[in-house]
């Protein structure tokens, strides 16, 4: 049996659906499923997506025309082929039960579309808007894990140290079994604002594969954040036996921006965004209103004495919008010579890359594949930049 290499980014919205209704509301109106599904097949060059607006019946009903005029087709072991990419079905959900101390989000998937069809009908009666992203759920966290678990599912904690809407993040809980049943948990997404070292600081974690998504709300922002794996085929009960490391299919890396650039990381004042050291209020303006940056809540919950020998490293970099001079018709010329992002980002060298675009871009791209640009911290809603 031979083990491949492939890119997966599991945690991508939907903006509009096949009635072009809204589904994320802050999503882009261009990010269809279908828009979704070309843009990582033949720009992005990811083998492996997660929606996470499947639960909608709009989403669902698309998938089904495109199973229907066999422009893509459902895989025996889970997950929909679109031309090079599968497709995972997936479900973003807000929990906000006693035991949460406030709103948190999960990611739920599916190998199938009659099994998130199921799943659909079960949250439609414990939710407003089943037509809408990242909605409310009133049930109990682990009465939702459950029923994930009963239809043969994955269940992840979504960007679990956000200051809103995650596990950790709220400052209410110092463990995930406050809320959660640890051993439901099928791996951790860490968010933008954090990175492996900083997650492995906390034991608790260490039992559990890290996952780097992208959360794109646009299709220029899938596979900002994404990890490689090795898997047998690129199915749904491949990316369960790379979660669980079963039979030497596992994470090989993670792809993920520096904690720094992420718009969270530093503890500032929401008004003036000056860093704070203060719970409430801001030394700099005065004003109430300071957002506890993630590096500051995993201090607080550090709690390792040593990290993880086996743990996938963690490979810093940025998206190649970020990078100084690479506009839009750069950027194409480079998708014209080279096909992909992840063939621009991992194989193609400095000297193929010259002959496209400016050295200095070249060599802008090669720092990034080897983690050394420097950055700029973010904090408080507003991302950092590489300088």
């Amino acid at each position: 049996m031979s083990l491949e290499n492939i890119y997966a980014d599991l945690h991508i919205h939907i903006g509009r659906d096949i009635n072009n209704r809204p589904v994320k509301i802050t999503g882009a109106k261009s990010l269809t499923l279908t828009n979704v599904l070309i843009e990582a097949s033949r720009n992005k060059g990811v083998d492996l997506i997660g929606i996470i607006d499947c639960h909608a019946p709009g989403v669902q009903a698309e998938i089904k025309q495109l199973l229907e005029t066999n422009e893509a087709v459902e895989l025996a072991d889970g997950g929909i082929r679109f031309e090079s990419v599968t497709l995972i079905l997936g479900a973003e959900i807000e929990i906000y039960d006693h035991s949460c101390g406030g709103p948190i989000h999960v990611l739920c998937y599916f190998p199938f579309i009659k099994t998130m069809e199921v799943f659909t009908e079960w949250l439609a009666t414990r939710m407003t808007n089943i037509n809408l992203s990242s909605q409310r759920i009133y049930a109990t966290a682990k009465e939702l894990q459950y029923k994930v678990k009963e239809l043969g599912g994955l269940f992840i904690p979504a960007h679990v140290f956000t200051p809103f809407k995650s596990l950790y993040g709220k400052g209410v809980i110092s463990t995930l079994s406050e809320v959660l049943d640890a051993d439901l948990i099928d791996a951790i997404e860490l968010g933008l604002s954090a990175d492996t070292k900083m997650a492995d600081s906390i034991q608790e974690l260490h039992n559990y594969t890290f996952l780097t998504n992208s959360d794109a709300h646009s299709l220029l922002k899938i596979a900002r954040e994404y990890q490689s794996m090795l898997v047998n085929e690129v199915t749904f009960k491949e990316l369960y036996w790379a979660l669980h490391q079963i039979e030497g299919r596992r994470v090989l890396a993670n792809f993920g921006m520096h904690p720094q650039l992420g718009k969270y990381y530093t503890t500032v004042c929401k008004h003036c965004l000056a860093e704070s050291t203060q719970d409430q209020y801001c030394l700099t303006c005065g004003k109430q209103g300071v957002v506890k940056g993630v590096s500051t809540r995993i201090k607080e919950l550090a709690n390792a004495s040593d990290i993880p020998k086996k743990r996938p490293p963690y490979n810093y970099q940025v998206p190649l919008e970020y990078l100084s001079g690479l506009g839009k018709k750069t950027f194409e010329k480079l998708l014209n010579r080279f096909g992909t992002e992840m063939q621009i980002i991992h194989q193609t060298s400095e000297e193929e890359l010259a002959e496209v675009v400016k050295p200095s871009i070249a060599k802008q791209i090669i720092q990034m594949r080897k983690g050394i640009l420097q950055i700029q911290a973010g904090g408080g809603g507003k991302y950092g930049r590489v300088n």
